[in-house]
């Protein structure tokens, strides 16, 4: 059944042409004129780090929410503030976070679950198999807490040493046995299937001594199935760049994981603009380079002081920076949606689903795996659970492969109604898990099951989070047009 909402439009449009108005069509995107719009346009996310105490303050939110979609807690999710005594936990701060993200269409990237730092004075008296149990016993509560709500989990921060030797750094996690990230890892995914798992470190931005260490050990999770899905760069920036600064993020992104640059600030100065620049230009040119934070919002938000190392003065005030960053992103290069007209669609990619009329991203919801599990619409935040990759059955038909769960799209029961539930299941290779790409106009697709030859859409024109997808006749609405962007 259409909407009350999207009748009334196809009324509208009626009137419209029999009284001789002119009724123009919505534009294409154009430039964004914020930082999470332009990252947006191109596939990518633009976050800063907040400080849950000034969430009450009007002049930092205003920003925050105008400018970011994506956010991390500086201090609010690490060890010593989620369990400040042994097997006592507190997620307060972080809720308030995580709630105040929900409530403004923001991801949150969780920050960190394991550190040789901010160790709460009881695990820092600890050693040996005692400490490895309780790190990894905070890796599970913590995990499992947020489950569901956090998109790219900083499993383990900053475990290689500086210099060059390109080992790792002494501390107490690292005396427990040199396995400890790796079972960080895993205790993560079991945790929270839905998150990406990442490795984050500062003084890795070219290739050197530390980032080939950890490029090393990334290298090894992956060729033994160990959980990693990210590595971030803290950027934390003087005067320079480094040359080779993209080449690593590539060499990163060549071994199948995604990277993020994870903490950015840069010194004050006649080249601070350039940088930023220059970041977010080597950010967009590696596909698999997802989205830019900030460490704070303004620059007396900063740990930096004086170094005035952000995008906002602390008036809020716009500088030189921030429009340096927001030309480079309206500059780079749009990612390639699929397929064109006329052509097929990529079997080894990726794809985020997002529908025309919301805007939002097809989703596993609450991330789940079982069979049976609703699909729905929610705001993009290039979760596991909105990844999707087209597998060929032939015959123009394609099986939708869900990368959270690895179960496909599926009509429930071979329903031929209108109003069909969408679903996921395991893959048999059904008819009604098999669909077909039917052009629509501007690069949007609609996707016509095999059993039903009904399309897949946003049931109701719904534009809310959790909005439910179901089959319908084939009618062109735009709650059933789709556009495919592929992000890795």
């Amino acid at each position: 059944m259409k909407s009350k909402r999207t009748m009334l439009a196809a009324a509208t449009i009626a009137v419209a042409l029999t009284t001789g108005m002119t009724v123009a069509l919505t534009p294409a995107a154009g430039a964004g004129t914020t930082l999470k719009a332009a990252a947006a346009e191109k596939g990518r996310y633009f976050g800063a780090a907040v400080a849950v105490n000034k969430l009450s303050t009007s002049a930092y939110t205003t920003i925050l929410n105008r400018e970011f979609n994506s956010v991390v807690p500086e201090n609010e999710m690490k060890w010593s503030s989620t369990e400040p005594q042994q097997g006592v936990f507190t997620y307060s701060s972080g809720d308030r976070l995580v709630s105040h993200a929900q409530a403004n269409g923001m991801s949150v990237r969780g920050h960190t679950l394991l550190w040789h730092a901010q160790q709460p004075g009881w695990a820092q008296g600890m050693s040996g198999s005692a400490l490895r149990n309780a790190a990894m016993n905070h890796v599970t509560q913590v995990a499992t807490h947020f489950r569901g709500k956090i998109h790219s989990w900083d499993v383990v921060n900053e475990a290689f040493a500086d210099g060059g030797s390109g080992g790792r750094r002494d501390s107490n996690l690292q005396r427990t046995g040199n396995d400890w990230i790796e079972a960080a890892f895993r205790a993560a995914r079991a945790a929270d299937p839905g998150a990406k798992l990442c490795y984050n470190d500062y003084n890795t931005d070219g290739i050197n001594a530390k980032s080939t260490g950890i490029y090393n050990m990334v290298r090894d999770f992956r060729s033994r199935g160990v959980p990693i899905d990210c590595v971030g760069f803290q950027s934390h920036l003087g005067t320079s760049l480094a040359g080779d600064y993209q080449a690593n993020l590539q060499r990163f992104a060549d071994l199948g994981v995604d990277v993020q640059i994870t903490e950015l600030d840069v010194m004050t100065g006649g080249n601070q603009a350039n940088i930023y620049a220059a970041v977010t230009r080597a950010c967009l040119a590696v596909s698999r380079c997802t989205g830019i934070t900030t460490w704070g919002v303004r620059d007396c938000d900063s740990w930096r002081g004086s170094d005035n190392a952000l995008l906002f003065d602390c008036n809020g005030n716009k500088k030189s920076a921030y429009n340096a960053v927001l030309d480079a992103l309206n500059g780079g290069s749009t990612p390639p949606t699929t397929p064109p007209p006329g052509s097929g669609v990529d079997t080894s990619a990726w794809y985020v689903l997002l529908n025309r009329n919301s805007g939002k991203a097809l989703d596993v919801y609450a991330a789940a795996t079982n069979d049976g599990a609703r699909i729905s619409q929610w705001t993009r935040n290039n979760g596991n659970n909105q990844q999707w990759q087209f597998v060929d059955s032939g015959g123009g038909y394609y099986r939708v492969k869900s990368r959270n769960s690895s179960k496909v799209l599926d009509v429930s029961n071979f329903s031929t109604a209108d109003g069909g539930a969408i679903v996921q299941w395991s893959d048999l290779n059904g008819t009604n898990q098999q669909f077909r790409l039917a052009n629509s106009s501007d690069g949007y697709v609609r996707l016509i099951n095999r059993n039903s030859n009904k399309v897949v859409e946003v049931q109701g024109a719904s534009t809310a989070d959790g909005g439910n997808i179901v089959q319908y006749a084939d009618w062109g609405g735009t709650n059933q047009q789709w556009q495919l962007v592929r992000i890795g």
